[in-house]
């Protein structure tokens, strides 16, 4: 490990900011600018070509701005930008871009060697009538790429740096002597922005075919282990090449279509000869570009590969120690640029690499989609250590983003296809050997804290009053027994799954030391483990606290994680237990102070039977909680669960004083669209003398959820007494509402249920609206646990 971080800190050979901007402006004006420019001029017309320009620039000037931005921000190392992408989007995601962009490098040596041989072709006449036979391209790519390897495998960077500057001077010498060409003898006479061939290629073929012209300005980047001042050179070297190019190219465009027509243009690949002052310069100059591009590319992709191999990417340790080696102070990627060389052979021995350069355009594509995401998620994310001395903006890396995917499938929708299947099953094979390292989900969860805050405070500033009608549970579990009871755990994820949020927050009792914090880390460990396992979609956390009841006081007052205010507590004890329901009393009365729906679970061995029955009880003077209960037990059938049960209502009343609510639950259920069945929905008649408890055993012994109304007021009476006092009974959830919940549009107030008051008199009402405006916890109806 110390000798791959000497290696990454290494100072390379120094260079300044020239070698960028000549590695990326000799690979921008390569082999397309001067086989196939005139090809798209002649298919698409200069207005066209103009256009094809302005395009590949919208993606390739946001990407050369976030590299310039990413640059200045890391301490860009050996790599390039692999390097830079690895560090913003982790090393999964860096390494998935990073070997895909090698072989994009590494194939690329081999298609510009193969464009190099193209530029004798016009000797091949000549030589088949001197010598009597045709020579094959390859005799020429072949012996200059096995030239070319020697070279940078023994000399290193060094020789390929100061060959940029005798390439790029012939470069500019050719495209100079164009400029001062004349037009052809059938060149038209006026500017026509139109003109065109008859039936002319379609416009995003001709895009395909000319876009490798715009990916070189990145080309300078792979450097980065070799400057001497990279935050400066590279911003520098990149925009002052893509810059440049992009005012090479249209003016290129312009002299294309003034010069010669559109019928030459198409047909003869060496039109730029006739035009220039010397027509030899051209396939002169063509050479010049794309050596210079191969040699650009082979000195780059080795020293991806050789970043590659230090972070350990490679499946093979092995591999990653023998890639990793460098020579020297400088660190030259010596045995990175053997395996680069081989790569390369191969595929010029291959003659025909089209399908394999279209495939090198989309992970090109790919590469500056993910500079420009980077860029774009890091203008959101709000990350304090993302500190970049220049700054683009951030719908310039938004466009540039878009527009790299949109033309991928736009030049080729199949490439594209196998492009993104590639990306990810390396993706997945990275994934599985490199948990527990930073990856994607780093930076997405900076953007969505964004967005989260910036949700909060604006649902703030509105003020809003409370939408009854489109109420959803956001509530908070405490329990000190996590490790022993699952029972509140689960029944918090039934409550909050889909509709709404949950937050489970362990118990410890104590002071806040470094031994209850410790403890408290590792329980988190297990929660977390627990919500993983269990695919709950809740939040998890701890509480260290004094006592139960301070406890409470803390959390009640503690905002939604979810970024809507908390509505709820849910409470649980075990009905053999005796001690925990005392502190459940004392904490309830925090609940009630501001204003939470509590829900108290008395749980049991049977953990909720097989779950396919619920039964609702309700009082006459229970109807203000039966919208919370009947809602709640229809959220946990949301479930899957609970995906086979079924809701029981049974509406208890004495002699006839539940005959009218009884007609209002009907049309509760029926217009709220509530699956519970009409046939379940029961008025069952008690005899003055008869107890709740005695109905709730007889009809429900085998239930696997009992859902009943809380009085906060018996309940502070009689210390909890009648909450365990339901033998025969398994799970049950007593619920108070202290929320004016709406579950049918056309509702009415709940407290005209009272007593089945269907005039909404004031005498019935107004003594449950005086305990619903109150601050005091003494809420609830005196009969709901008659």
């Amino acid at each position: 490990m110390n000798e791959m971080k000497q290696k990454e800190t290494s100072g390379g050979l120094g260079f300044g900011t020239a070698p960028v901007f000549l590695a990326g402006v000799s690979t921008i004006l390569g082999a397309i600018l001067f086989l196939r420019f005139g090809y798209a001029v002649g298919n698409v017309g200069i207005g066209g070509a103009i256009l094809l320009v302005l395009i590949g620039h919208a993606i390739t000037i946001p990407t050369g701005l976030a590299v310039a931005e990413i640059a200045t921000n890391l301490r860009v190392r050996g790599g390039g930008e692999y390097f830079m992408i690895s560090r913003s989007f982790g090393s999964t995601m860096g390494g998935t871009i990073g070997i895909s962009l090698y072989f994009s490098q590494a194939v690329s040596v081999a298609f510009y060697l193969i464009a190099f041989a193209e530029s004798f072709r016009p000797l091949f006449p000549i030589i088949e009538t001197h010598f009597g036979f045709t020579p094959d391209p390859r005799m020429i790519s072949l012996p200059i790429g096995a030239i070319l390897a020697v070279l940078i495998a023994t000399r290193g960077a060094n020789i390929g740096v100061n060959a940029l500057w005798v390439v790029a001077g012939v470069l500019a010498l050719s495209i100079g002597m164009f400029f001062l060409g004349s037009p052809t003898q059938i060149a038209p006479n006026d500017l026509n922005l139109l003109a065109r061939v008859h039936n002319p290629d379609d416009f995003f073929k001709v895009f395909a075919i000319v876009f490798p012209a715009f990916t070189g300005m990145t080309a300078g980047v792979g450097l980065s282990g070799d400057l001497k001042n990279p935050r400066r050179s590279i911003p520098l070297g990149t925009l002052a090449a893509t810059l440049t190019g992009l005012v090479v190219y249209i003016l290129i465009v312009i002299k294309l279509g003034m010069s010669a027509s559109p019928e030459e243009l198409a047909d003869d690949q060496f039109v730029m000869s006739k035009i220039a002052i010397w027509g030899p310069i051209i396939p002169i100059g063509l050479g010049a570009a794309t050596i210079s591009s191969a040699l650009g590319s082979i000195l780059v992709a080795p020293r991806t590969m050789q970043a590659l191999a230090i972070d350990r990417i490679f499946p093979f340790p092995v591999w990653n120690r023998f890639i990793g080696r460098g020579r020297g102070a400088s660190n030259e990627p010596v045995a990175a640029t053997w395996v680069t060389s081989i790569v390369m052979i191969v595929f010029i021995a291959m003659g025909n690499v089209d399908f394999v350069a279209q495939i090198i355009s989309m992970f090109f594509m790919i590469t500056y989609g993910a500079l420009c995401s980077i860029s774009f998620l890091e203008h959101f994310a709000g990350n304090p250590s993302y500190r970049p001395t220049f700054r683009t903006k951030w719908y310039l890396s938004l466009i540039g983003a878009v527009a790299s995917f949109i033309m991928m499938f736009q030049m080729q929708p199949i490439y594209a296809i196998l492009s993104l299947i590639a990306m990810s099953l390396i993706y997945i094979g990275l994934r599985e050997t490199r948990k527990g390292e930073r990856s994607l989900s780093t930076i997405l969860k900076g953007v969505l804290f964004q967005a989260t805050r910036r949700l909060q405070i604006a649902i703030q500033k509105r003020e809003a009053s409370t939408d009854v009608s489109n109420w959803r549970p956001s509530f908070i579990a405490i329990s000190r027994f996590s490790h022993i009871r699952l029972a509140p755990f689960d029944m918090l994820r039934w409550i909050s799954h889909y509709y709404g949020f949950g937050s489970y927050i362990h118990f410890i009792e104590g002071p806040l030391n470094p031994a209850n914090e410790t403890e408290s880390r590792e329980v988190l460990k297990r929660l977390i483990n627990q919500i993983r396992y269990s695919e709950a979609g809740i939040y998890v956390d701890t509480i260290i606290s004094p006592s139960f009841k301070t406890a409470i006081a803390q959390i009640v007052q503690i905002p939604g994680i979810s970024g809507m205010d908390n509505n709820g507590i849910l409470f649980e004890f075990n009905r053999d237990y005796k001690g925990d329901l005392d502190e459940i009393v004392d904490g309830v009365y925090f609940a009630a102070v501001v204003g939470f729906n509590i829900c108290i679970l008395r749980s049991g061995d049977r953990h909720f039977g097989y779950r396919r029955s619920i039964h609702i009880y309700l009082n006459p003077g229970d109807y203000r909680n039966a919208n919370l209960m009947i809602l709640l037990s229809y959220i946990m059938l949301g479930h899957p669960d609970w995906k086979n049960c079924e809701i029981s209502v049974f509406d208890t009343y004495i002699e006839d004083e539940g005959a009218m609510a009884n007609d209002r639950l009907s049309t509760l259920i029926s217009e709220g669209r509530l699956p519970i069945a009409e046939a379940n929905v029961q008025r069952i008649k008690m005899k003055p003398e008869q107890r709740l408890q005695d109905v709730v055993r007889e009809t429900s012994s085998q239930a696997d959820l009992v859902v009943m109304g809380l009085s906060l007021k018996k309940m502070r009476q009689d210390h909890g007494k009648h909450l365990k006092d339901f033998p025969g009974t398994m799970d049950i959830l007593f619920i108070h509402a202290r929320e004016h919940i709406l579950i049918t549009e056309v509702e009415e107030e709940p407290d005209a249920w009272l007593k089945g008051d269907d005039n909404g008199n004031k005498e019935a009402k107004n003594p449950v609206v005086k305990e619903e405006t109150s601050n005091q916890p003494d809420t609830g109806s005196e009969t709901a646990e008659k």
